[in-house]
């Protein structure tokens, strides 16, 4: 039997939308004021979602604490109260979008697991706008 269990968590990030290869028209005109060159910042909401079998002995898909801490470790300390595009090498050369970021957290969540387990990941960047990635 597969049942799936999420962990929420949280971290604030400051981020610039652009592309170094346009001119600042062209990135004006697609990321609007989401280019600012000081930065803007937001207050990620990020659920973890862990899909496998119930472990007989001890009733768990995933000890929950062990999420929480793979969590800790790869997003909240990597991300938390940093300035994406300056101070997280992820994105050196890659848009620090939603759909980005949310690529980068799985795949930098998904191989601390055991690989019997799907794992999906939904991002919100505010409270109405989302992305979830699963790894298709």
């Amino acid at each position: 039997m597969r049942v799936t269990v999420s962990r929420k968590a949280h971290f604030n990030a400051a981020h610039r939308l652009y592309r170094k290869d346009w001119t600042h028209e062209k990135n004006d005109a697609i990321f609007g004021k989401c280019n600012n060159p000081n930065f803007h910042g937001h207050n990620y909401e990020l659920i973890v979602s862990v899909t496998g079998e119930i472990d007989k002995e001890t009733g768990y898909v995933i000890d929950m604490k062990v999420l929480k801490d793979i969590i800790k470790s790869e997003v909240e300390d990597a991300f938390d109260h940093k300035n994406l595009n300056l101070e997280v090498l992820e994105f050196k050369d890659l848009n620090p979008t939603a759909e980005n970021i949310v690529v980068v957290i799985y795949n930098k969540i998904k191989p601390k697991l055991d690989a019997s387990f799907d794992i999906e990941i939904t991002l919100y960047e505010t409270p109405r706008n989302f992305v979830v990635y699963s790894g298709e």
